[in-house]
């Protein structure tokens, strides 16, 4: 505690102290006046008899600041009536001899608490518009009525929040405990988004409620910390609701409005609403009507455009950092380890896109420890790629690639277009970036790749090299899971996958393309139409992907050639013929594997795909397993008729002849 603070709370308990001897002073008045006699300030019972220390003889007192009391009353637009309700309220709590007093005027020993009915009485500026439940006193929580004796009658009694206030103590109610979170302000933001952050406390300071402020992103972490900045920038404090939080019970919601309307006046507070994982529906009848009640300053993110009919709305874009605006932080954040990485900072740089916050916690765990600079690379990558992950966690498969070139056996052709992919991904820092290709547009700087092909042939074996090639995470997307028959919902998923994945660059992996495209150009009717919406959408965002998105289909032909168009590679997956078959036995059983007799020959004359041939020496194994010895023919055979009994495939002669 700073020393101003502590002698800004001495003085204001001394001004409380003294308000509240005012009220004594009225009820030691009324009670007089009941018995008949004439009280002075003389006969006013001294504090001390309550344990207070109060110096009565200094009228006045020089608070660096206004004194709790005066700041709730002046924002609270109270009256001199329903300031001393106020007074009277925290003098029973505060002072027992007020408290004594209430009893006194009330005739009953056991009435040691107020009423309206006895503040009616005693003050001499009473209104008894006061009382409503519109009024100040009981809309914004400072008393409660306590009991069912009436309005008059019942008990009255301050809010316990506001009695500490009073006295100098501030804190979070904890009724919002738990729900509602302070945001540290942070002082690593980019350039491009301070001055957003500007651009929102001049907003701001112009009214004191002002629009809703939604600022539009995908990283509501880097939301809070401009929306932190921003109140920094007022001596305001920013806290942050999560949408996912919010009671769904109206009166609930009510009561939280109501609560966070009157903390935010208590702390000079902003809120930050974080729609972050909430569903359309929980947005639309949750979040919005929220929105609408509330009459204080709010900041909401979300990536899609809110609609309100009850209160204005201003969306602001949330700048990426360019980037020189990352290499700076990162260059920050590593202090002089930075000098280690011998250039590797710029792939770093054109991978990643984290926020400030994520790289100074990156950079302040790496300063600890003593790796050379090949490790320091490395453990930056990899850390990276940690932190990439949780968003993504939630949306998709993450497929951990171990596979490498070895284990793929496809015409030379289409391992040429692979590698072609890998190297495009590799050099994306130097074309778009140091080569300054971006500056040419956004469209068409994504990897985007169509892997064509019967079940089995290798597509996600192929996507998984390039992972394990690249050092990139790779994530699955099941696209007949993402697809919705809810108009805009599957852009709406797609959306969410794109957003996340852009932090880290993962591969992205979209599987069964066939359930969202086909030859569905021409419109025949809404369906159609809307299928053809999802479809750019998609294409338009693997477009603009600054990474490598991979459709897969069985059929290239059920995909319209006006899509195909779109995409800058693709690989076809053929069949394999007995050649490319015999060599994927020799390949599938890893070195530790014992082995007996198997001829790669005759293995290769099942007619079938990689897939299958992994299945059933994946089955064989366990066979030999089982019995304890080597993984031999008559292993094979036994799974491979399970295999074809799994596909309704009859096992020929042919294919198994000279087997066993």
């Amino acid at each position: 505690m700073t020393a101003s603070l502590l002698d800004w709370q001495i003085e204001n308990q001394r001004y409380l102290a003294t308000a509240l001897e005012e009220v004594q002073i009225l009820l030691l008045g009324y009670v007089a006046q009941q018995q008949g006699e004439t009280v002075s300030e003389e006969t006013v019972a001294a504090p001390e008899a309550d344990g207070d220390s109060t110096d009565t003889t200094e009228p006045e007192f020089f608070l660096t600041s206004p004194s709790a009391l005066d700041y709730m009353c002046d924002a609270f637009g109270l009256t001199v009536f329903e300031r001393q309700v106020l007074l009277l309220c925290a003098g029973v709590e505060l002072s027992a001899t007020i408290a004594r007093l209430c009893a006194t005027v009330q005739g009953n020993a056991q009435f040691t608490y107020p009423t309206f009915s006895l503040a009616l009485a005693v003050f001499p500026e009473a209104q008894w518009q006061a009382l409503a439940p519109v009024a100040p006193l009981r809309r914004w929580r400072l008393i409660e009525l306590v009991g069912e004796d009436g309005l008059t009658q019942s008990r009255v009694r301050i809010d316990e929040r506001v009695l500490h206030y009073l006295t100098g103590m501030s804190y979070l109610d904890d009724r919002l405990q738990g729900m509602i979170r302070p945001v540290e302000a942070s002082n690593t933001l980019p350039p491009s988004q301070q001055q957003l952050a500007q651009r929102l406390a001049y907003i701001w300071s112009q009214d004191e409620v002002g629009p809703v402020i939604q600022l539009v992103d995908s990283q509501p972490e880097t939301c809070a910390a401009i929306a932190a900045m921003a109140c920094g920038a007022l001596g305001q404090r920013l806290y942050r609701l999560r949408a996912i939080d919010m009671p769904t019970v109206l009166a609930e919601r009510e009561a939280l409005t109501r609560l966070w309307e009157r903390e935010a006046i208590l702390s000079q507070g902003a809120l930050l609403v974080d729609c972050d994982g909430a569903s359309t529906s929980q947005i639309r009848q949750i979040v919005v009507p929220f929105l609408e009640g509330l009459g204080e300053q709010v900041a909401v993110t979300a990536d899609a455009p809110l609609l309100l009919q009850q209160r204005p709305i201003m969306q602001l874009e949330v700048p990426k950092a360019n980037v020189e605006e990352q290499r700076l932080l990162w260059q920050q954040a590593l202090a002089a380890k930075s000098t280690d990485l011998n250039g590797a900072l710029e792939g770093i740089v054109s991978q990643f896109h984290l926020n400030a916050s994520t790289i100074q916690a990156i950079g302040a765990a790496v300063q600890v420890e003593d790796v050379g600079s090949e490790g320091l690379v490395e453990q930056l990558w990899d850390t990276c790629r940690l932190q990439a992950r949780p968003r993504l966690d939630n949306l998709a498969q993450r497929i951990v690639p171990r596979a490498t070139w070895e284990d793929l056996v496809l015409p030379e052709r289409e391992c040429l277009a692979l590698r072609e992919i890998a190297a495009q991904v590799r050099q994306q820092a130097k074309v778009y970036d140091t080569w300054e290709f971006v500056t040419r547009g956004s469209n068409g700087l994504g990897i985007s790749t169509l892997f064509a092909g019967p079940s089995g042939t290798g597509k996600t074996l192929a996507a998984e090299v390039l992972a394990h090639e690249l050092r990139l995470d790779l994530y699955r997307i099941d696209l007949s899971q993402v697809v919705s028959k809810y108009i805009g919902e599957t852009e709406k998923n797609l959306r969410q996958v794109f957003d996340a994945a852009e932090v880290g660059g993962a591969i992205l992996l979209f599987d069964e393309a066939d359930a969202l495209f086909g030859k569905r150009s021409d419109v025949k009717d809404s369906h159609d139409r809307y299928a053809n919406i999802e479809v750019s959408y998609l294409l338009q965002r693997m477009e603009a992907y600054r990474g490598l998105a991979i459709l897969t289909t069985n059929l290239k032909t059920a995909i319209d050639t006006a899509f195909l168009r779109r995409l800058r590679f693709l690989v076809q997956f053929p069949f394999p013929n007995g050649g490319q078959r015999q060599e994927i036995w020799r390949r599938i059983f890893p070195a530790s594997l014992p082995t007996d007799g198997l001829d790669w020959q005759r293995l290769a004359q099942l007619n079938i795909t990689g897939g299958n041939i992994r299945t059933i020496a994946l089955n064989g194994a366990f066979l030999a397993a089982d019995e304890g010895t080597a993984v031999q023919m008559r292993h094979l055979l036994q799974s491979a008729r399970t295999e074809y009994a799994k596909l309704e495939k009859t096992l020929t002669n042919a294919e198994v002849r000279g087997w066993v």
